[in-house]
């Protein structure tokens, strides 16, 4: 296994937005592709998005997604200026980098490995339908990010 959660293969990197519609548009045209659409974070009943340890229904954004590369993407999230990680980074710092993301397997064990590492879990939840899981990893001491664990189910 090589590293704190076993791989070294970045599969995103998200970005926080005051606006998806016009970033969207401006990266579209960056990259000389259709705009793609965007979606909502979902519903809780399906996400049960939990924020610093507690469960946030409200919680929620907006993302678009552009694939960039091999197992690549960028996406790009707009919060809805409730209490989450997006939020909070908006709030604090502004528009930007916000995560790396990797594709994991054992969410549970990786959440451990990275807390064993000095991280913190600020923020948790399903995605897809309930098609995965996410779990935000704070890192930015260190790693002067956040650190994003994907989990499929399919």
């Amino acid at each position: 296994m090589a590293g704190v959660i076993g791989t070294q293969v970045m599969t995103q990197v998200g970005f926080i937005v005051r606006d998806v519609e016009a970033t969207k548009k401006k990266f579209a045209e960056f990259f000389g592709v259709d705009v793609p659409p965007h979606f909502d974070g979902g519903r809780y009943e399906v996400t049960g998005t939990v924020v610093d340890g507690k469960p946030a229904p409200d919680a929620n954004c907006l993302m678009a997604f552009f694939d960039v590369g091999p197992n690549m993407q960028l996406e790009l999230i707009q919060p809805n200026g409730v209490k989450s990680t997006w939020q909070d980074f908006l709030d604090q710092h502004g528009e930007g980098i916000h995560h790396i993301a990797f594709g994991i397997k054992g969410m549970d064990e990786k959440i451990i490995a990275c807390e064993n590492f000095g991280m913190k879990c600020v923020q948790r939840g399903k995605y897809g339908d309930g098609g995965g899981e996410y779990a935000y990893m704070d890192a930015g001491s260190d790693l002067k990010c956040l650190i994003e664990l994907l989990e499929s189910y399919k």
